[in-house]
């Protein structure tokens, strides 16, 4: 027996401005959760890409094509209910952050790592007064505390829509900093992706594309980069 499926019974999404943020509508009537809670989405602009998402739908409802609605759906069902351990999870991250882990050979990769980032882990030293320490090979490298709470602080100061967006940054990169950098605007959602990918692209320069990893590659870039947007919807 096959599956359910929802079809499209609206003729138009819409948004309206309520208590505590933006609904949006489908003919007049507000969309929930999947959890049941009312939608109710921090800026206008987030609102209007959801409505967006729920007007492209033609005959079947196809979820994988609503990227935005299914962030703003986490962060109501899963990031809000349980804020701190989301926040903590992520800001472990900085523990074990990808850009403080380098290459010991060949030479050109150590140095490609280098040029790349030494200078955003010099930003987040700066800017969170929070330096990490680097290591050569795969030894856990302990960080100093103090740098690790400050990182862990600035989380906590996202909301929980944001948190979504921040959530797919960091962990598809593997890189706490990475994610911090694209949320403060000091890199580009597009620069940040290929800084998380320099081994990767090396490998490539080395031994060629693999088809299958190319696809999965190129899912998550596009993961990373709707992540990106969802966050700066937030506002």
């Amino acid at each position: 027996m096959a599956g359910w499926v929802a079809k499209r019974f609206w003729k138009e999404a819409s948004v309206a401005e309520e208590p505590g943020g933006f609904a949006v509508l489908l003919d007049g009537r507000g969309v929930r959760t999947p959890a049941k809670r009312p939608l109710i989405l921090p800026t206008c602009a987030l609102a209007e890409a959801v409505a967006s998402e729920w007007q492209a739908q033609e005959g079947e409802v196809r979820p994988e094509t609503m990227p935005v609605t299914r962030s703003a759906n986490s962060a109501l069902d899963k990031v809000a209910p349980q804020f701190d351990e989301v926040t903590e999870m992520l800001a472990a991250y900085g523990g074990t952050d990808l850009l403080c882990y380098r290459a010991t050979a060949p030479e050109a990769l150590v140095a490609r790592q280098a040029r790349a980032w030494d200078p955003v882990l010099a930003w987040a030293a700066e800017r969170f007064e929070a330096p990490l320490e680097t290591t050569a090979g795969v030894m856990h490298q302990a960080q100093p505390e103090a740098s690790l709470t400050r990182l862990a602080e600035h989380v906590r100061s996202f909301s929980p829509f944001q948190v979504a967006g921040f959530h797919d940054l960091v962990a598809i990169s593997g890189s706490l900093i990475l994610g911090l950098g694209v949320t403060e605007g000091h890199l580009l959602p597009e620069e940040a992706w290929e800084l998380s990918r320099v081994d990767e692209s090396w490998q490539i320069e080395q031994w060629g594309a693999d088809e299958e990893a190319a696809e999965i590659e190129a899912f998550r870039r596009t993961a990373f980069l709707q992540a990106a947007r969802f966050y700066a919807l937030c506002g």
